[in-house]
């Protein structure tokens, strides 16, 4: 019996993990469930996958698969640093703000933030943070860590993010990507993956994959092997270690195969831009007024201000959040499943909105 609870007509804005999964990676998860295979990563899915990530992002790549962002986020971070050890992010990071203080309570890392009004680092704001080397009344900052695209939905050029590996190692730290919407920024800079990562001196990686058409499941990449140590029991203890881990490696085999990892992207960016840009032409001709834009729409994601009142009376038709409420601030996504006529529907509930603010 096939059981459907949910209305299928019902569409949002929220978040690019609202979707489902994309129908390559679900024939994927079918064709992987036959048989039996070794448990905890012995199979030859999870193998093969080693060999994609190589094929990705060099042959010195190491790839554990997690079940979710935040497991790769600590337990990768957890493998870079010494107890004492510290690590410089912004102060809109994920590993901050969104991680229900996971990388402190389960990591026992001190997060050093920053203020990045773009969301982006570069090396003289990690110098408000990099300090106190040898001073025992301080943590340690060894570790720095960009996002990749970043919370507010900008995107680090390959220039930008080798000047902050070259800055974070000539102080002797280490440099970790939060790249839960990597493809998005693959898709934005018209790049291949390691071109940003590897090539550009990232040591760790978080590799996403939940927000692009995955079931679960993300991985930790390690690009610098001699950054990392530990993962193999690292990722057991903190309960990242994933029994019919075959499912989680064929996912992200699926999403490596054929660019599929960068069409689902450059779909979902897209549609974000086709959204920003209808509200830009209805702000030229009049027919949009009150809505302004607070951040650069260059992947997923569109940034925006609304009259008071207006963001709750068009959540009754369409989910999405508050990023900023006391300044009527919000954040759309837009996802590999995101339609034309989505985002038609959903300018014209603003539009009407707005006529009645």
């Amino acid at each position: 019996m096939t059981l459907r609870l949910h209305d299928l007509d019902l569409r949002g804005f929220a978040s690019d993990n609202y979707a489902g999964i994309h129908p390559e990676v679900l024939d994927a998860i079918t064709a992987a469930n036959q048989g039996h295979q070794i448990a905890y990563g012995e199979d030859v899915y999870t193998a093969r996958l080693q060999q994609v990530f190589a094929e990705h992002f060099g042959d010195q790549a190491q790839v554990f698969p997690v079940f979710n962002g935040t497991g790769a986020n600590v337990v990768g971070l957890q493998s870079m640093l010494p107890r004492w050890g510290a690590v410089v992010c912004t102060s809109t990071a994920h590993i901050h703000t969104d991680e229900a203080g996971a990388p402190e309570r389960v990591g026992g890392i001190k997060l050093l933030t920053v203020d990045a009004p773009d969301g982006k680092l570069t090396p003289e704001l990690i110098d408000q943070q990099a300090w106190g080397w040898g001073d025992e009344h301080r943590a340690q900052p060894l570790v720095v860590s960009i996002t990749q695209t970043t919370e507010l939905g900008t995107a680090y050029t390959v220039d930008e993010v080798r000047a902050i590996a070259d800055h974070v190692h000539s102080l002797g730290m280490k440099l970790h990507m939060d790249g839960a919407r990597i493809s998005n920024a693959a898709a934005t800079l018209g790049l291949p993956l390691r071109a940003f990562t590897t090539d550009a001196g990232v040591d760790v990686l978080s590799f996403g994959g939940t927000k692009n058409g995955l079931l679960y499941g993300e991985a930790i990449v390690v690009l610098n092997p001699s950054a990392s140590e530990g993962l193999h029991y690292l990722r057991k203890l903190n309960m990242q270690l994933s029994s019919k881990m075959r499912f989680v490696s064929a996912q992200l085999i699926a999403l490596l195969t054929d660019d599929l990892y960068l069409r689902s992207a450059q779909h979902a960016n897209a549609m974000a831009a086709r959204l920003r840009g209808a509200l830009e032409a209805g702000i030229a001709d009049g027919s949009i007024q009150g809505v302004g834009f607070s951040q650069e729409t260059q992947a997923n994601g569109v940034f925006a201000t609304l009259p008071a009142g207006v963001a709750d009376r068009l959540r009754e038709h369409f989910r999405f959040y508050d990023w900023d409420a006391s300044r009527n601030e919000v954040r759309w996504m837009c996802s590999f499943d995101t339609s034309e006529q989505d985002i038609d529907d959903f300018v014209a509930a603003l539009t009407r909105e707005l006529a009645t603010a």
